[in-house]
């Protein structure tokens, strides 16, 4: 029934940033289609070093970046010219495509007062048909991801389809992707829609088969497994999945079903060939200098959200 548990890893994506990754996992570099998920916050800072925890301008390839808020505020830059300030219960959904540069700015100390700001990014890899689509960005507010209730169980479709439920957050391939709360004693089970699922505990804790799982946690069941999930206190998931999209490499923030491509989304980031954002293009992650080559485990320095 239940496949791996994987335990949340501490990683940096800027000076003062300090996340907990949980994908990719040298034991499960994938579920469904999601090849990375980190977890940031709940962050308490002082507002004279807000810009340490800036994430500067930065490339992708051959994936979207998910990026949902539970509090506090980000304000995202890229290479389309998008500039997009993300508040909680919202999406920013950027495809990366055969390239582009993005920045995660937190420009308003207010929003990190008392540490307020946590967040979520997931990364999503493309079909290979998909892999060097044109770039997109998309934002969704809460009124794009309904929300439903029923007895203690509180939930937002964030993407995808699951328990027959559907928005119109635009993906590439069969997936689901749920912000899950629940009540003390509340039962869940996961959908059934898709090959490959899973969650992160977020906070709380929940029982499963007589085994309690707690915050930092991530689960992943195998296929047609139908696990009863019971809250053991009020506990937050986040629920994904989907159909498996096969063999891909991850080198820093590239991604790829060919080692190939990732060199050569090196050489165009160290040639100024993926365009910095027009509005946030004074400074810049360098290609970090590792001699080892793509794989389907990332190499350090960690990957940037």
């Amino acid at each position: 029934m239940l496949d791996i548990v994987i335990e949340a890893r501490e990683a940096a994506i800027s000076e003062s940033m300090k996340v907990r990754r949980i994908l990719p996992f040298r034991l499960r570099r994938m579920v469904g289609p999601f090849i990375f998920m980190d977890h940031a916050g709940p962050v308490d800072i002082q507002p004279a070093q807000v810009s340490n925890l800036d994430v500067l301008p930065h490339p992708h390839i051959g994936l979207s970046t998910v990026s949902y808020l539970f509090d506090g505020q980000v304000t995202h830059r890229d290479s389309l010219g998008v500039e997009q300030v993300i508040r909680p219960g919202e999406v920013n959904w950027m495809t990366a495509g055969s390239g582009i540069a993005h920045s995660e700015r937190f420009e308003d100390p207010a929003s990190l007062a008392g540490g307020k700001l946590e967040m979520i990014q997931t990364w999503v890899a493309l079909p290979e048909k998909d892999e060097e689509s044109a770039p997109s960005f998309d934002n969704y507010t809460p009124e794009k991801l309904p929300v439903f209730t029923d007895k203690g169980v509180w939930m937002r479709l964030i993407a995808g389809d699951a328990y027959g439920l559907r928005n119109d957050v635009k993906t590439h391939s069969p997936l689901f992707y749920l912000h899950v709360v629940l009540d003390p004693g509340a039962h869940f089970a996961l959908p059934k829609e898709h090959t490959e699922r899973g969650f992160y505990i977020v906070k709380g804790s929940v029982e499963v088969s007589g085994q309690t799982y707690r915050a930092g946690q991530m689960l992943v069941f195998k296929k047609a497994a139908d696990p009863l999930i019971l809250a053991k206190e009020h506990t937050a998931l986040m629920m994904l999945g989907g159909e498996p999209l096969g063999d891909r490499y991850i080198w820093w923030n590239f991604v790829s079903s060919r080692k190939e491509r990732i060199e050569q989304a090196k050489e165009d980031w160290k040639q100024g060939r993926i365009i910095l954002p027009p509005n946030d293009n004074q400074e810049f992650i360098p290609l970090p200098e590792i001699k080892s080559r793509p794989s389907d485990f990332p190499p350090k320095p960690e990957p940037l959200s």
